[in-house]
């Protein structure tokens, strides 16, 4: 049997105002040919599909013409999605019953029965192939409050559904069949960029949850999404995030983007292959630590020339300021004329000063100079002092105010 586990896809995602709706198309295209070329049997997708809860028309589009495509031209391939933070559980599970027809399954919402305990069958799926049930997906969506058994932390809640999936599956699959579990959530010993403030918010500080809940003898694989950087975890061959398809923010710039191929032969896993993808569009980010205005537009004066495409990469410039730039934008705008780069944010970065503010009682506030005040506000924020021509501007101003 052979799966092939992606993540992350975000579905909708405007990139500093981008549409990327051509960047998502040319991976559903290399998706499909992936899938194609190396006789795919199952294909595990773990969550945030879209990239809000509300996707638009067109993003919905995007997503239901990939499913018809890749089954009509697939038609043994079986599907396993999971919701992830990004999604309305509810609406991605809403066309189950037209989905499943085609055979994809989607797990989004965490069922309960009539006396409110969790029905922990809901979220088996049988994988088959060639008509035979040959191992067992427990295919849990991203979880929120209510969704896991009380426990003193969301850790411990979310290990223990977990723990309770995996000891009733028991009940129903036959002992010899292999066991892969899928999950939205951020476990322990994964790693995330550093300044990646995009990622951050989307883990939204829950508790990170140990890989040692998967270590069961029967599960082959553990399929992870929410964060976007592919890696394993803690060590683990067989626990892994896919990574996101397309970088979310500058700082996944060095990211490598792909899927996760697994073969499980007679019960066992057999091999985990890596298989790349290299997006549409790249992402540039200019200088490698912040310059003032005036070396960036010599940088830019580098970059190639031609006309703006779908491919054409997004640029992040890093400027160091040292006093107030007000044309800043217009300059760089004006450089990059004639360049086939899409500006996608000009980063200010200023001078860190080491000076300690002071607390002062009203009557000594009285007797401060608005212009040493002044003064004093432009040095601890561009790290210099405020040149002569706004000295004498200002100094026209404070006059005027005076008389």
């Amino acid at each position: 049997m052979i799966m092939l586990h992606t993540a992350d896809w975000h579905i909708g995602q405007y990139f500093f105002g981008y549409d990327r709706k051509e960047e998502h198309t040319y991976f559903f295209d290399w998706l499909k040919k992936t899938i194609k070329e190396q006789q795919v049997d199952i294909l595990l997708v773990a969550g945030d599909i879209f990239d809000s809860p509300n996707p638009s028309a067109e993003s919905q589009k995007i997503y239901y013409r990939f499913l018809r495509e890749v089954t009509t031209e697939n038609p043994n391939l079986q599907i396993v999605i999971i919701a992830g933070n990004h999604d309305s559980s509810g609406r991605l599970e809403a066309p189950n019953p037209l989905l499943e027809e085609m055979n994809v399954y989607i797990r989004g919402i965490v069922s309960k029965n009539e006396d409110g305990e969790i029905d922990c069958r809901q979220l088996f799926v049988p994988l088959s192939k060639d008509g035979e049930v040959q191992a067992w997906c427990i295919a849990v969506p991203y979880l929120r409050q209510g969704d896991y058994p009380n426990a003193e932390s969301y850790a411990k809640g979310v290990s223990a559904l977990y723990d309770k999936l995996h000891s009733e599956l028991q009940q129903i699959k036959e002992t010899d069949l292999p066991v892969i579990v899928m999950g939205h959530l951020q476990a322990t010993g994964s790693e995330i960029s550093e300044n990646d403030r995009s990622e951050r918010t989307i883990i939204g500080g829950l508790e990170c949850i140990s890989p040692e809940v998967f270590d069961k003898k029967d599960i082959v694989y553990t399929a992870l999404g929410h964060l976007h950087k592919p890696q394993r975890v803690s060590k683990r061959e067989n626990v892994r995030y896919a990574g996101s398809p397309l970088p979310m923010s500058f700082a996944e710039k060095n990211y490598k983007q792909g899927a996760n191929l697994i073969e499980i032969e007679n019960g066992q896993l057999k091999n985990i292959e890596r298989l790349d993808f290299e997006p549409l569009v790249g992402l540039i980010s200019l200088p490698k630590q912040p310059k003032p205005l005036a070396e960036i537009l010599e940088e830019i004066k580098s970059l190639p020339d031609g006309e703006i495409t779908k491919a054409s990469p997004y640029l992040e410039l890093k400027v160091l300021l040292t006093e107030p730039e007000p044309s800043m934008r217009n300059q760089i705008e004006e450089a990059l004329q004639g360049k086939a780069v899409r500006l996608a944010i000009a980063v200010p970065f200023k001078v860190k000063s080491d000076r300690k503010s002071k607390v002062i009682t009203y009557e000594e506030l009285k007797t401060i100079n608005p212009m040493e005040m002044a003064e004093d506000v432009f040095t601890s924020r561009y790290g210099n002092e405020m040149p002569d021509k706004m000295k004498s501007l200002l100094q026209t101003v404070i006059h005027e105010i005076n008389l």
